[in-house]
């Protein structure tokens, strides 16, 4: 139970305290968009009028998608506090298309990727079997990876007057401010790490005369940029194919951020722990795709979900609406300032740089934290390490330079796509490989028969003696017995999913029972996001222990489940 939360989503704290936080939030959200925006259009020289409109709009697209996630209108929105903003997972493609194409084969290639949005939101348990952690891991690995070169030259990049020693003391300031507070300081401190090191970074570059003041006195404080609309390419050659894969992938890792997002925020909005709830994962991919196909529109960098609202929530205590839609109308309002935009802009390239740096490090990891979350074995290690470097080479042209030629090459010459191809490739062999069955069944004792056939037949199908075999039957009859002992009336209806798999010889059978009108597939999908409550019941698995050579019991919000491993003589 969650006694520190003070107002849950449909409560209503009062205005002055969600204004308040709503404007916390937009000093939090609004320098990131800034920075990212300008990071992509200067590694790809695209001209000044553009890069402030892309700014605008993308400031302005987040402000309004972050209220639609607050409000939830129809199936559009989480109805949580879910901020937006723009998406550094797109860094790197966003400056190929625009070196490609200009921002014009950019937008065509956002507003075209942004379907992979509504595409998992309607298919959110399938897909999740194709795009896995691991898959995810390893393009979220090789976007930081690939990001390198560009960061790194941003260090350097200052006007040939400028001493030798000032680039690297600036970069060298920048993350000696930002590394202590996110490793050192307390939580409410650490969101304003990154921001209170852009401030140190930039203070050091003014005794260099790097930090462009000019600009920012310029700046009007109110008022509108001049128009520099891109429109849409109608080139779609092999370049725009091959960029539009590695856009689809990207969308489809970037979503699934905004469903480990969607998973994270209502655990924390609750006071009492609740299933999780996939019509509200939904309304937020929804509302995701929508801000990318705006984004596309607007030609502008694509956004995403930032998961500093979890942070926020749990230190606050405040998870109501109201503070999401304070905060999108105020992110919404900024992009009419400005100043503020030049105040960003002015930036120099190696406090960009520097904080990137910090920014992509984190990146790596929490790329290195997804493959390992369900644990890894020699079959994920290898997959990971294949993939990972098969995309780096490739991208580098280190394997086979000189068949990196025409439309293959352009395909293969992205990391992301070989390296993500690769692990999608290899687990799907993987799990063909291996002896998966399961069968759906309502739980009652007349289930037993095809449970007991279903087992029956498993144990043929990997050559099972009879004896291995009778041990599995007994396994599988003392579960459903097991479970039938545990339920109680208010269960009645439950549904049962049996899962049969083979692994070094051991049968693990999987007995899943699902308690009310929740959509199955999907809670199975998504059973490792979801918080283990622990059982309060003693069940006796004495019988069971007997047949089997493990047995785990794990209790869920309207999900319970026992998995049991059979030995094979």
């Amino acid at each position: 139970m969650n006694e520190h939360l003070r107002y849950e989503p449909e409560e209503r704290p009062p205005h002055l305290l969600s204004a308040g936080l709503g404007l916390q939030a937009t000093a939090i959200l609004v320098a990131p968009i800034v920075v990212t925006v300008a990071i992509i259009a200067r590694a790809a020289d695209q001209p000044d009028d553009y890069l402030t409109w892309a700014v605008f709009a993308a400031v302005v697209i987040s402000g309004a998608i972050t209220m639609l996630q607050s409000a939830r209108i129809g199936r559009f929105g989480s109805g949580y506090i879910l901020f937006m903003g723009t998406s550094p997972t797109f860094l790197v493609i966003c400056v190929l298309a625009l070196d490609a194409g200009g921002p014009a084969m950019m937008a065509t290639l956002v507003l075209a990727s942004s379907a992979s949005y509504f595409l998992l939101a309607a298919q959110l348990a399938l897909l999740r079997r194709v795009i896995t952690p691991l898959v995810s891991g390893v393009v979220i690995m090789l976007l930081a990876a690939m990001a390198a070169p560009i960061v790194f030259n941003m260090l350097a990049n200052v006007p040939e007057s400028t001493p030798d020693v000032a680039a690297p003391l600036i970069a060298a300031v920048t993350v000696g401010a930002v590394t202590p507070l996110a490793l050192r300081a307390p939580k409410a401190v650490q969101l304003w790490a990154p921001l209170v090191g852009v401030v140190v970074g930039c203070v050091a570059s003014s005794f260099y005369g790097l930090y462009d003041y000019e600009s920012v006195v310029d700046a009007a404080w109110i008022g509108l940029p001049e128009m520099a609309w891109p429109g849409l390419s109608l080139d779609l050659g092999a370049e725009f194919w091959a960029l539009l894969l590695t856009f689809a992938l990207v969308s489809l890792v970037s979503a699934l951020e905004t469903v480990g997002d969607g998973v994270a925020v209502q655990q924390v909005s609750r006071r009492r722990a609740r299933t999780t709830d996939f019509r509200v994962i939904q309304g937020a991919l929804n509302a995701d795709g929508l801000g990318n196909t705006l984004s596309g529109l607007a030609g502008t960098v694509p956004n995403t979900t930032y998961s500093s609202s979890i942070p926020l929530i749990a230190l606050t205590g405040v998870a109501a609406r109201r503070v999401g839609l304070y905060a999108g109308g105020a992110l919404m309002l900024s992009a009419f300032f400005p100043k503020i935009a030049a105040l960003l802009l002015a930036i120099p390239a190696p406090v960009v740089g520097a904080y990137v740096i910090v920014f992509l490090a984190l990146v790596f990891v929490e790329g290195l934290k997804t493959v390992v979350q369900d644990g890894l074995d020699q079959q994920k290690t290898l997959i990971v390490g294949l993939a990972f470097w098969m995309g780096i080479g490739f991208e580098y042209k280190f394997v086979f330079p000189d068949l990196l030629a025409g439309s293959l090459g352009t395909i293969l010459g992205n990391g992301m796509v070989v390296g993500g191809i690769v692990a999608i490739v290899l687990i799907q062999f993987v799990g063909l490989s291996r002896h998966r069955r399961r069968i759906r069944l309502e739980l009652s004792p007349s289930a037993l028969p095809d449970i007991d056939e279903f087992l029956n037949s498993f144990a043929s199908r990997i050559g099972w003696s009879e004896a291995s075999t009778d041990r599995l039957r007994s396994a599988g009859e003392e579960t459903l017995a097991s479970l039938l002992q545990d339920g109680d009336a208010a269960h009645d209806g439950r549904r049962l999913v049996v899962g049969a798999d083979l692994a070094d010889g051991v049968a693990e059978l999987e007995f899943a029972a699902v308690f009310g009108d929740v959509n199955l597939e999907d809670s199975l999908a998504y059973l490792p996001e979801q918080p283990e409550i622990e059982d309060e019941r003693e069940i006796s698995f004495r019988l069971l222990r007997h047949y089997a050579s493990s047995v785990r019991h794990q209790k869920y919000h309207n999900i319970d489940i026992i998995t049991v491993q059979v030995e094979g003589d």
